[in-house]
């Protein structure tokens, strides 16, 4: 075979295993979901709904999730002070892996004026697969404490999932249910840590993919030098 040839052969290769890794990619979906929240309040029963926003970013052994709110549930007659308003909420879990998770997040950090929708700050709980494979996160009951109060919102229209993941659970791990914990006002960063969105997956990817290509350049071009280094000494 000819220099030029095993040069082609090479990028083709080269080509084909770039492919290869894009099309092993792991799953990773994200969407809005509208939720129709039914809240129990001290003072009678309330409705809203508010469009919900799930994030996975990987964490060491697990996940970091973060659910967020677009507009505010359930509201107060008084207003509620600095502090007053402490939220949490669990997610379910589907696929390969099921129970709940759940996030918290810390207390209003600005007074909330009477008969207003409570905004709620995302929250955040960390996810510990014992199963590799694809899991779903979806929108489940938030529940609000103010003023010595508890309040509780039940989504009512079987609202789909906000994320769809792709996991690896740790070595060793087998089935069984999430762990949830920790707090966060406002989304994680995530600094140093792979987003697990769908674009930041498909940058990641074909950076990847990009490497695998330069890897066979690289080899193509060794391979033609050395040709050419053996014609002139012959």
């Amino acid at each position: 075979m000819s220099y030029r040839n095993r040069t082609a052969a090479l990028a083709s290769a080269a080509a084909l295993a770039g492919s290869a890794v894009l099309m092993a990619a792991p799953v990773a979906r994200a969407e809005v979901v509208d939720v129709n929240y039914q809240c129990k309040t001290p003072i009678g029963d309330k409705s809203a709904v508010s469009p919900i926003d799930i994030k996975g970013v990987e964490d060491g052994d697990g996940y970091k999730i973060t659910m967020s709110w677009q507009k505010g549930v359930s509201s107060s007659p008084v207003e509620l002070g600095k502090g007053a308003m402490t939220p949490s909420a669990t997610i379910a879990l589907g696929g390969a892996d099921n129970g709940t998770l759940t996030v918290t997040g810390p207390a209003n950090d600005a007074a909330l004026p009477a008969n207003t929708p409570i905004k709620i700050n995302d929250l955040s709980g960390t996810y510990l697969p014992k199963k590799s494979g694809e899991v779903t996160f979806t929108a489940g009951v938030l529940t609000i404490k103010a003023l010595g109060t508890t309040t509780t919102c039940t989504p009512t229209n079987d609202p789909g999932p906000s994320l769809t993941l792709d996991v690896k659970a740790a070595s060793g791990g087998g089935t069984g249910s999430a762990q949830g914990g920790g707090s966060g006002a406002g989304p994680d960063t995530g600094a140093g840590l792979p987003q697990t969105g769908p674009e930041d997956s498909a940058i990641a990817l074909g950076t990847l993919g990009g490497t695998v290509l330069l890897a066979g350049a690289a080899g193509a071009l060794c391979l033609t030098r050395r040709h050419q280094s053996t014609r002139a000494r012959h």
